[in-house]
C-alpha cells in the first residue's frame, strides 16, 4: 500500500485514502511526487474497515505496540489492540466509534495502556461516506512515549538543579539578614560590611540564576527577543577582559587578536554580552595558560558576511568523546560547579541571531569556542 507525497494535509488525507485499499494495492495520493509506503511513517498507523477489523498496521504500530503485524491484520480491533485508560477502563468500549454520535469525528491524543502497563499515545480519525453517515473507516495514529518521558525527565532536571543552585545563595542571605536585624549593634562596621556584601553577592547569584531560566524557557518556546543595534565586538571583548582583570585575573593571561577590517555587525548587545561573559568565564575558570581571543571577518559564505570571535585556551580540553553534549542542558565537563545551563544558553541566543557555533580543541590543546554572528539588520531597516 502506498501514498503519494504533497502537502501536510494532502498526506494525510491521501493515508486515509489508501487505507480503503485492504487487500494491500497502491493507491496514489495527489500524484505528485515519489510514492510513500505506509511503513515509511514515522508514527504507527492502524487502519481499521467497517466492521472494525484491522486491515492495515504498519511497522511503527507494530514497534511501537510490540503487537506483530500477523497478529493483528484481520483481528478485531479491541481484541488486537485491547487498550485502556489510566483509570482501567477499557477504551473502546469507552469511546464506541461504530455506535457512538453520528457527529464525532475522531478523538484526541491521549496516554492509554496496552496489557503489561506498556504506554502509547493513541489519537483516531472517523471516516464517513457522508457526514453522519456510519463510520467506513477508523484510522488511529500511534506514538511512543520516549520523546515524553525524556522532556519530563529532562524538566524535573531541571528542577532539581535549580532548587539545589538556590538553597544556598537564599540560605546564606535569610542568615545573615537575620543575625544582623537581632544584633546589629554588637557588630563592627566592617563586620556588617562584610555581611551586606555577602547576602548583595548571593542575591546576584540567585538573579543570575533566574535570569537563566527565563532566558532556557524563551529559547525552548522560540520565543527569545533579539533587539538588534549595532555592537563593536572587539571593544566588547576588551570590556569583559578589563572587568576580569579588575576582579582579580592576571592582565598578562589575556591575548587579543583583532582582524581589520570588521563587518558592522547588528546584534543584541546584552545577549552578546552574555556569550561572552560565559565563554571568558568558562576559559579562565576551566582551562589553563593563556586565554586568546580572535576577532575576525568570517569567510564569505553564499554572499553573507559575518563576524567570528574565537576564544580558546591552554587547558586540558574536553574529551573527544563530550563534544557532542557540549551544548546540553547539564553538562559540566570534568570539573563541578554552576548549573551546567550556561553553554546551552549560548548556543541559543548564537542561533537566535541567526549564526552559529562550535567546539572543538586549540592550537593549544586546550578548548576552543567559535561563533559566528551574521551582518544582519533590524526590520525596520529593510
Amino acid at each position: 500500500m502506498a501514498v503519494g507525497m504533497s502537502g501536510p494535509r494532502e498526506r494525510a488525507e491521501a493515508v486515509v485514502r489508501a487505507a480503503e485499499d485492504p487487500d494491500g494495492i497502491t493507491v496514489a495520493g495527489s500524484g505528485a511526487g515519489p510514492a510513500l509506503d505506509p511503513d515509511d511513517l514515522p508514527d504507527g498507523l492502524v487502519v481499521a474497515d467497517e466492521t472494525g477489523r484491522i486491515i492495515c498496521f504498519n511497522s511503527a504500530a507494530a514497534r511501537i505496540t510490540a503487537v506483530p503485524r500477523a497478529a493483528a491484520l484481520g483481528r478485531p480491533l479491541e481484541h488486537a489492540l485491547p487498550l485502556e485508560d489510566l483509570k482501567g477502563r477499557r477504551w473502546w468500549e469507552l469511546t464506541d466509534p461504530y455506535g457512538g454520535l453520528a457527529t464525532r469525528v475522531g478523538q484526541p491524543e491521549r496516554n492509554l495502556l496496552l496489557p503489561g502497563g506498556r504506554e502509547v499515545l493513541v489519537s483516531a480519525r472517523y471516516v464517513r461516506e457522508s457526514p453522519t453517515g456510519p463510520v467506513h473507516r477508523l484510522v488511529i495514529s500511534l506514538r511512543g512515549t520516549e520523546a515524553r518521558r525524556r522532556n519530563e525527565r529532562s524538566n524535573a532536571e531541571l528542577i532539581a538543579t535549580v532548587a539545589h543552585e538556590l538553597r544556598s545563595p537564599l540560605t546564606s542571605v535569610k542568615g545573615f539578614t537575620a543575625t544582623l536585624l537581632a544584633k546589629w549593634e554588637r557588630f563592627t562596621d566592617d563586620q556588617k560590611r562584610l555581611m551586606l556584601e555577602t547576602v548583595y553577592a548571593d542575591a546576584n547569584r540567585v538573579t543570575r540564576l533566574i535570569t537563566e531560566l527565563l532566558d532556557i524557557s524563551r529559547i525552548d518556546s522560540g520565543r527569545l527577543e533579539v533587539r538588534r543595534q549595532p555592537v563593536d565586538l572587539s571593544a566588547a571583548v576588551e570590556r569583559h577582559i578589563q572587568a576580569l582583570t579588575a576582579s582579580g585575573q592576571d592582565p598578562g593571561r589575556f591575548l587579543v587578536r583583532t582582524c581589520q577590517p570588521l563587518p558592522t555587525v547588528w546584534a543584541d548587545p546584552d545577549k552578546v554580552d552574555q556569550v561572552l561573559g560565559n565563554l571568558l568565564e568558562n576559559a579562565v575558570r576551566h582551562g589553563e595558560g593563556t586565554v586568546t581571543i580572535e576577532v575576525a571577518p568570517a569567510p564569505a559564505k553564499s554572499d553573507e558576511k559575518g563576524t567570528a570571535v574565537t576564544v580558546s585556551d591552554e587547558g586540558p580540553g574536553i574529551p573527544e568523546e563530550s563534544m557532542g553534549r557540549v551544548f546540553t542542558r547539564f553538562w559540566r565537563g570534568s570539573k563541578r560547579g554552576g548549573t551546567g545551563l550556561g553553554l546551552y544558553i549560548v548556543k541559543g541566543i548564537v542561533e537566535a541571531h541567526g549564526g552559529t557555533i562550535a567546539v572543538g580543541r586549540g592550537p593549544g590543546g586546550g578548548a576552543e569556542f567559535r561563533f559566528v554572528l551574521p551582518v544582519s539588520t533590524p526590520a525596520y531597516m529593510k
